[in-house]
């Protein structure tokens, strides 16, 4: 398995395997069973789809690393154009939104003043802006930068922390200090064993260590797993805890692990859905594989059929 986690990833930088993909119908019809669609609109009807089965959506327009400033305010439009539609048509969903997109691999100060008017657009219609984590080389950027947003609009905005990040408890504790929210997820990149965890079980145990430290906090935090050993654990610490199953909300991929969501949400548990869309696709759908190879099981099962 590690060895095919590591060949998804190498593919997900591979930019002719991606070109070819991003523009063959194959590759299209392949990538829908994680993305939902192409467009804002396809996003927003997911989103309702998900709202009317009692389930709270994340939208994401999907892309990275862009290369000139007009780029970015062009990213940042469409999640400007995603709050107003969410607001107009008054679903139950919010916004994720990866700093790369908004330039900070061309200008820190540009993406911060471009993020701050998305964060504070969220606040004048009582939403809200999760800023996605990236590799380690932007980890200390992205928590300073939200520190900072949320210093200025504190209801507005939080993070993600991935767990199999070594330095990740040290974060919480400064992100929960100032009552920042956190998603936590494991984390879908390649990293060296010098700063992140080898180890599935390492990771796993990191994860549920970091979710007891969320769940005693004051904050409403969001648990992002599909592992059910880590879900059962979850739900015996409440247990024991005798904590309210509102007091968080766990967070589940698109197209991953329908049935779980739907018997979590009938247990009483607050459940997100993260709903990405958009053309550039490919590294967000092959990362999504390496998490879980058994993706690309279902896929060759599943393509044929109508």
């Amino acid at each position: 398995m590690p060895i095919l986690r590591s060949t998804f990833i190498a593919l997900s930088r591979n930019p002719s395997v991606r070109k070819f993909s991003e523009q063959s119908s194959i590759g299209r019809r392949m990538s829908s069973r994680f993305v939902a669609g192409m467009e804002i609109e396809e996003a927003l009807r997911a989103a309702e789809a998900l709202n009317q089965n009692g389930i709270t959506a994340s939208l994401d327009s999907l892309g990275e690393s862009v290369s000139t400033p007009d780029e970015a305010r062009r990213a940042a439009d469409t999640y400007h154009q995603l709050l107003d539609a969410i607001e107009s048509r008054r679903l139950n969903a919010n916004i994720s939104v990866k700093l790369t997109q908004m330039g900070l691999d061309i200008d820190p100060a540009l993406t911060y003043d471009i993020v701050a008017a998305l964060v504070a657009h969220a606040a004048s219609s009582g939403n809200f802006v999760r800023i996605d984590m990236e590799g380690s080389e932007h980890t200390q950027t992205t928590v300073d930068m939200v520190r900072k947003l949320h210093a200025v609009n504190p209801s507005s905005v939080g993070i993600v922390i991935q767990s199999y990040l070594y330095r990740s408890e040290n974060d919480l504790h400064t992100l929960l200090a100032e009552g920042i929210r956190v998603r936590l997820c494991k984390g879908a990149y390649q990293e060296m064993p010098s700063i992140a965890f080898a180890s599935k079980k390492d990771v796993d145990d990191n994860y549920l260590k970091l979710t007891r430290i969320l769940l005693n906090s004051n904050t409403y935090h969001g648990l992002a797993t599909h592992d059910e050993k880590i879900i059962q654990a979850t739900r015996h610490f409440l247990r024991e805890r005798q904590f309210d199953s509102r007091r968080f909300e766990f967070q589940m991929l698109y197209g991953v692990r329908r049935d779980l969501q739907k018997s979590l949400v009938r247990d009483g548990y607050n459940m997100r859905v993260y709903i990405p869309f958009g053309s550039e696709w490919y590294p967000y759908f092959m990362r999504r594989l390496a998490e879980r190879p058994a993706n690309l099981i279902f896929l060759a099962k599943n393509f044929f059929r109508s």
